[in-house]
């Protein structure tokens, strides 16, 4: 039987997974509250020297928004007058300081051009030099949207693409990782403020922004002002204001704890108090009995059936995040040579403890670490041998979850298939111990990046936003659903700007792909993505065509940054260009078959390759969906299986990682749909 050997070092790299799941591309900010409470008081002041002192967002080298009236603010002395003059008018601007400091005016912009110069004074002159009139245009998210076109990102040609960056009249303003659990007045910037836009700044600027606003600036010539503010791995309700998500039973209680942690922070710091709640999931783990791991050698009785390789809430464990212990027996030949055997296990989220006849042969750390074990020779016999997994999942999905290929016993040529059945039996369920602590200054908590990442913003008048995010929030799709909706209008209703423009990425293709129709989270995060759509003034890129399997992170930046501007062009600038492939509209059953009819398809329906329709799937009434055979009529499509005598139900493109081609005749996606309204895996997870 194996020993329970977990020492401080070992929690240690639990706390550093724990700390770092689900952002998918960034760098920890840690800071005390008296910290932040100090760079907040810092951030007032940060860009000249002289009495007049403005926030971030202005600075040489910026963009105002054109054909409004823009707002300028800032700090002077208290009482003091101060005047504004810009270029292109001859109008004289004035406002008194307030008892704070505080002075705030409007300028009317002309059409777009440049540039101009703004003068301001207090008595001292500060004069903003390079400022150009034209869109601009806030680009938030998380990774996908935070991806460079170099460091981390390498997006498809990036060196060449880097040293093309040539577009003066596209200025870039980058906004600084930080949190805050109360609304910030200034953001902090990189590169002191806003700069042109050329291959020295260009590089680890969001390339998804980028190739947006070059494909409008080309099409346009209006000079292009881009606020980038994302930060990897983040959830959507950390870009929320409190007063919206108080509206929401989902996050009333969080954003309260979030605004009593502003005011009375921990005196034990987060990785001490999660420290201790892994311990607790030890102590409380029922395959864990005084220090030893009885489970690692399986007692009969009690243990269920599951096929692995699966995430197990997308079989018999639905909306369960806990420690599942799995084992397998498997019968080693007699002319197996034990000597040199490699444990093969693919993925696992999260952790993993794994044993072979009760004897401790690895653990790993990280939901998308390969799983790779030594077997020692003295542990294998010929005959029956057994292998036991503790799988510790701490949120989202859990389990084995990789490629059936990848699930193996191997030595030299020999492999022995571990993909199939296997036992398994719960350690614990975290719903019956206390909730995981908080991260008192992590991105990952409701409102805090609106706080310091958004809500500086918005007294700066723009043109509209666009959006790359969902990852983060694909294990609660349905909630989803109205938690986007209203971020978008909270957005909104704080810009002041009514209902600007708000165009997103859908999730692009990810993961394994299945080989029978699956339930799956990002199918239904697509969704609620398309459903948004129902919002005036909203647009979605479709992008399921060119995704990666292994990457969450395509490379194809510049196809993704075209089809946002595709949106633009169309919606907010008025050209003729075609922004959408074919969307589902209604259907008809006719005997065995279902009729589908497709708006945004007058020229007919068409496949990417020229082949028949693919990743179409039928059910009947007992929700049992089978791979349908699918044929273009017009601007319908006939689908239809011999497995399903009477059909209710079709789904599209309904999966991680779809195998589909069906095209506009311009060759952009059709978005994911399903006809049916079944309760999905994702309903009621919080």
């Amino acid at each position: 039987m194996a020993g329970l050997h977990i020492d401080v070092d070992r929690y240690k790299t639990y706390i550093r997974f724990l700390i770092i799941k689900n952002r998918l591309n960034m760098s920890t900010l840690r800071l005390s509250t008296t910290i932040l409470l100090i760079v907040a008081l810092l951030f007032i002041s940060p860009f000249t020297q002289a009495k007049i002192l403005l926030p971030s967002v202005f600075g040489n080298n910026m963009v105002l928004q054109q054909k409004t009236n823009a707002a300028i603010w800032g700090k002077a002395n208290a009482g003091k007058a101060v005047k504004v003059m810009v270029s292109w008018n001859k109008i004289n601007y004035g406002a008194i300081a307030d008892a704070n400091g505080n002075w705030k005016l409007k300028v009317a912009t002309p059409a777009y051009g440049g540039p101009y110069t703004i003068t301001i004074s207090d008595g001292e002159l500060l004069v903003l030099n390079n400022v150009l009139i034209g869109d601009v245009w806030i680009c938030s998210g998380q990774s996908n949207m935070e991806m460079p076109l170099a460091g981390w990102g390498k997006i498809l040609n990036s060196e060449k693409e880097i040293a093309a960056a040539n577009y003066p009249n596209i200025r870039l303003l980058q906004a600084e990782h930080i949190t805050s659990n109360f609304p910030l007045n200034d953001a902090k910037v990189a590169n002191n403020g806003w700069q042109e836009c050329s291959s020295k700044y260009i590089a680890e600027f969001s390339s998804t922004a980028y190739f947006f606003a070059r494909e409008v600036y080309e099409k346009t010539k209006i000079p292009i002002g881009l606020i980038h503010t994302s930060w990897g791995g983040t959830i959507a309700e950390a870009w929320t204001s409190a007063e919206s998500l108080k509206k929401m039973s989902d996050f009333s209680a969080a954003v309260d704890q979030v605004q009593k942690m502003a005011k009375n922070p921990s005196a034990i710091s987060y990785e001490e108090r999660l420290l201790n709640w892994v311990k607790i999931t030890t102590d409380k783990d029922s395959g864990n009995q005084n220090g030893t791991m009885k489970w690692a050698l399986p007692e009969s009785g009690n243990w269920k059936n599951m096929t692995l390789p699966t995430l197990w809430e997308d079989d018999a464990l639905k909306d369960f995040d806990g420690v599942v212990w799995f084992t397998k027996m498997v019968t080693i030949p007699e002319n197996w040579k034990t000597a040199g055997t490699k444990l093969n296990l693919g993925t696992i989220d999260d952790n993993d403890i794994t044993f072979i006849n009760g004897v401790k042969v690895g653990e790993t750390t990280g939901y998308n670490v390969e799983r790779v074990y030594n077997v020692p020779a003295r542990l294998l016999k010929t005959g029956e041998n057994i292998i036991t997994v503790r799988v510790f999942d701490s949120g989202g999905g859990g389990g084995l979850y990789g490629n059936a290929k990848d699930l193996n016993l191997t030595n030299g040529t020999e492999k022995i298939s571990l993909a199939g059945e296997w036992k398994y039996k719960i350690g614990l369920d975290f719903k019956n111990i206390e909730p995981k602590p908080y991260e008192e200054n992590g991105p990952n908590r409701p409102t805090v990046l609106y706080n310091a990442m958004i809500h500086p913003y918005q007294q700066f008048s723009i043109k509209g936003a666009i959006w790359y995010q969902g990852e983060s929030n694909a294990d609660r799709a349905n909630q989803y659903r109205v938690l986007f909706p209203t971020m978008i209008k909270d957005w909104r209703q704080k810009w002041g700007q009514g209902d600007f423009p708000f165009y997103f990425v859908q999730l692009a293709n990810y993961m394994q792909i299945d080989s029978t129709p699956s339930a799956s989270a990002w199918a239904e995060l697509r969704e609620a993505q398309q459903k948004t759509l129902a919002l005036p003034n909203t647009g979605m890129a479709t992008i399921i065509d060119i995704g990666d399997a292994k990457d969450i992170h395509p490379k194809n930046k510049q196809e993704v940054g075209r089809r946002l501007a595709l949106i633009a062009l169309a919606k907010t600038y008025g050209q003729k260009v075609n922004y959408s492939g074919p969307f589902y509209r209604s259907n008809k059953i006719e005997g065995k078959q279902m009729l589908l009819t497709f708006g945004n398809s007058e020229n007919g329906l068409k496949t990417a390759d020229g082949t028949a329709p693919t990743g179409f799937a039928i059910a009947g009434a007992d929700q049992k969906f089978y791979w349908a055979k699918a044929i273009i009529k017009g601007n319908q499509i006939i689908v239809s299986s011999d497995q399903v005598a009477n059909p209710v139900a079709v789904r599209y493109a309904w999966g991680n990682n779809p195998v589909c081609n069906l095209v506009s005749n311009d060759g952009l996606p059709a978005s994911p749909f399903r006809t049916d309204a079944w309760q999905g895996i994702t309903f009621g997870k919080k």
